[in-house]
């Protein structure tokens, strides 16, 4: 059992029995504290009275749904958020990331996989002890997880500020976007569409006004890099 997941609270929500019951069962084996809702009226009940540390959320379900549960999660905070998409919906895979998600895996999965990519949120959701780092008027503080230009705060979600403290910390390095999965995803790229990656620098420079790329520039057919 693993010390760094033994405190942790999960909710997982899906209307099918048999998907909660064996993603309980995975997570439990994790070390992990494992709550259910089968649709998303319950979820938000459940988030509302008790908010877990991590959310596992599909994307279809009754009466509310997983992306209006997310819009609602977000609002509320920065809890992480692993969506559950079918195959083929790449529009609400999309627009889950626009909304905040932290990571989804996609329908049909391996419970084993998915236990990694939360025992990976998890830990990235844990904030470091590093000095600020300040290029210009763009300041990132590791410790408090805030981000400033010219004195004005930035709302990043968790993935977002991970993907720019990363960056920041490696200043003039080339990354392509499988290398970015497997350092601020923390998990293997054959499991991530590099589209992740794309959405979330976009999402990233629209916060930022990072406008015309003065800080994470694109360098065509490779990757990205942060310039300082």
């Amino acid at each position: 059992m693993s010390a760094e997941t033994t405190k942790h609270d999960v909710l997982v929500v899906d209307d099918e029995p048999m998907v909660r019951e064996v993603v309980t069962r995975y997570l439990e084996r994790d070390g992990l504290n494992v709550r259910s809702a089968a649709d998303g009226a319950a979820a938000l009940l459940e988030f509302e009275n008790n908010p877990p540390d991590l959310v596992v959320l599909d994307v279809m379900l009754p009466h509310v749904n997983g992306l209006d549960v997310l819009s609602e999660v977000r609002r509320r905070g920065e809890v992480p958020v692993i969506l559950l998409t079918a195959n083929g919906e790449e529009s609400e895979r999309v627009r889950g990331l626009d909304l905040g998600a932290d990571d989804y895996v996609v329908k049909p999965f391996s419970p084993r996989e998915l236990s990694a990519r939360v025992r990976s949120v998890l830990r990235r959701s844990a904030a470091t002890t590093d000095s600020p780092i300040q290029i210009g008027e763009l300041v990132v503080d590791p410790r408090s997880r805030n981000v400033e230009v010219a004195g004005s705060q930035r709302d990043l979600t968790r993935r977002e500020f991970d993907l720019l403290l990363f960056l920041a910390a490696n200043p003039g390095q080339v990354f392509s976007r499988s290398q970015l999965l497997d350092q601020v995803w923390d998990s293997s790229a054959e499991w991530q569409d590099p589209a992740t990656v794309t959405v979330h620098v976009r999402r990233l420079r629209n916060k930022l006004g990072d406008e015309p790329e003065r800080w994470i520039q694109t360098v065509w057919g490779v990757g990205y890099r942060f310039t300082s």
